[in-house]
């Protein structure tokens, strides 16, 4: 690894984010389960270790424990609210069960100045979620900040280990960021030695002498992720390149289309369109169950790539679009048993496709993701599209499925991201589509009355995709949108507006 950071998940929902910061930052960094050895710890060469915040207890019977050795090491630690009660557990303080735990925002009071927390004014706003809290520092630490209710922040110069209990690393925490560049450069003394360009022109090199003169096949979906890696590799082997795209059917109105123009004629790739939409239409007929929906589409993608990728002779490399955070899921911090989900995108791939992988984009958060792909000139409205699930609009049609359906769904959906762009709002909010009911009701069209199906539309705003709230649209707007999709849209009278946040709903319908 290039000198940097790593990070040992405890199981945070957070872990992520402190990473995506520190490479904001201009510095590497990696996340790594708790469970790696300490011989593995060195061999990456690390400047400083974060210990991560985690669900459990220390002094559960199960608690994630890590070798004390860590400490001695002489590498700069800093241990983040699960990860600073570990600290002090392991170095021969208490942790205790709180009489009151902290949960939200609370105050930081600064105790006693420290290069941690240096340039931090007296009091400021911290993210808290603890129940458990320090009650007796272990030898060699002294108190630098507290909170409302409890020990915030300790501190060994000597060893240069530290530890907090809030999260620095969310936009809740005032001077969280300032706390990170102080650890990561006025603590550990990292340079900044991790920039996209750099990584575009390493990953061509890199890919160009992995392939050699071998052919490569990649699944396009016209998502991100794939789009991104297909770029790239075709920037570093051109025609060795064939990207198999499959037009389900469930995709956004002329997205096949859309596709074949922006990746096939502008960036000359050769790609090799799929169409089998009656094949996925006639497996969904009849079933309405999420889940068995979701299976049915998956199984079926994965049956039409692999007859397709059998087709074209000669393949030595599948090439997929696995980032950075799909690996860090796969390596579950409970041990391979609890495994999250597997970073392989294409949905799990037949274990008789005998190829090598290629996946250029391993090493990369989504935000670094969308950046390489502006850097390798795909348009910003891609680049920065919404979310777009898997199953397409497979989930978004509510109930069983048909060509009717998703015909009616696609004009609505474009209606409504239309206007969102018209109105500058699009880049304003994080998810935004529309639902098609299962559901008719009677209205009224000039002097008939009708008698059609339902339409939701969903928009959500948030930082993680974890928690999210509905967006506050204008009620001008969301006028237009529902006036636009029932005189526009055939099979449509009815538009409602989703105002149910996560939790206790989920973004996705289905």
């Amino acid at each position: 690894m290039e000198k940097g950071i790593i990070i040992l998940d405890f199981g945070s929902q957070y872990n992520q984010l402190i990473g995506r910061r520190i490479r904001e930052f201009g510095v590497y960094t990696e996340i790594l389960p708790f469970q790696t050895s300490i011989e593995e710890i060195i061999s990456h060469n690390p400047q400083g270790i974060i210990l991560s915040g985690g669900p459990s207890s220390v002094n559960a019977k199960e608690a994630h424990l890590i070798d004390e050795k860590i400490f001695r090491l002489g590498i700069p630690i800093l241990g983040i609210c699960y990860g600073m009660q570990l600290t002090t557990k392991l170095l021969g303080g208490n942790v205790s069960k709180g009489i009151k735990g902290e949960y939200g925002k609370s105050e930081l009071k600064v105790i006693k100045q420290n290069v941690l927390i240096q340039g931090i004014p007296e009091k400021s706003t911290i993210w808290m979620s603890h129940f458990d809290e320090v009650t007796t520092m272990p030898p060699g630490f002294e108190l630098i900040a507290k909170s409302t209710h409890s020990i915030a922040c300790i501190a060994n110069d000597k060893n240069k280990i530290y530890a907090v209990q809030f999260h620095p690393e969310v936009s809740h925490t005032e001077y969280g960021t300032e706390i990170l560049k102080n650890f990561v450069f006025d603590i550990c003394k990292c340079h900044k030695n991790w920039k996209l360009t750099d990584f575009i022109h390493s990953e061509i090199k890199k890919i160009k002498e992995k392939v050699g003169d071998k052919k490569v096949i990649l699944g396009l979906s016209g998502g991100v992720d794939s789009s991104v890696a297909a770029v790239l590799i075709h920037k570093a082997i051109g025609e060795q390149l064939t990207c198999i795209f499959v037009d389900t059917g469930l995709l956004r109105k002329d997205e096949g289309d859309q596709v074949m123009k922006i990746y096939g004629e502008h960036f000359k790739m050769n790609i090799k369109r799929v169409n089998a939409q009656n094949r996925f239409f006639s497996k969904l007929k009849g079933i309405s169950n999420p889940e068995k929906k979701r299976k049915i589409i998956g199984n079926e993608f994965i049956h039409v790539f692999d007859e397709e990728s059998h087709k074209i002779k000669g393949v030595d490399f599948l090439a997929q679009g696995t980032i950075y955070p799909d690996i860090i899921e796969s390596q579950s911090v409970k041990g391979p048993s609890a495994v999250i989900k597997s970073h392989h995108n294409v949905g799990g791939l037949p274990e008789n496709m005998k190829f090598q992988l290629l996946e250029p984009l391993r090493e990369l958060f989504k935000d670094e993701v969308r950046k390489v792909g502006m850097e390798l000139g795909i348009p910003k409205e891609l680049v920065y599209r919404h979310p777009f699930p898997g199953p397409g609009l497979g989930i978004r049609v509510l109930g069983e499925v048909d060509q009717d359906k998703v015909k009616i769904l696609q004009e609505a959906d474009a209606i409504f991201i239309q206007e969102l762009y018209k109105n500058n709002l699009y880049d304003k909010v994080n998810q935004a589509f529309v639902v098609l009911l299962p559901v008719k009701s009677v209205g009224v069209m000039g002097d008939e009355r009708t008698y059609e199906y339902t339409a939701v539309v969903r928009s959500a705003n948030t930082l993680d995709f974890m928690t999210a709230t509905w967006s506050k649209l204008p009620y001008e707007f969301l006028e237009i949108v529902s006036n636009r999709i029932i005189n526009e849209v055939k099979g449509i009278n009815r538009v409602a507006y989703d105002i149910s946040s996560k939790p206790p709903a989920t973004i996705e319908w289905e």
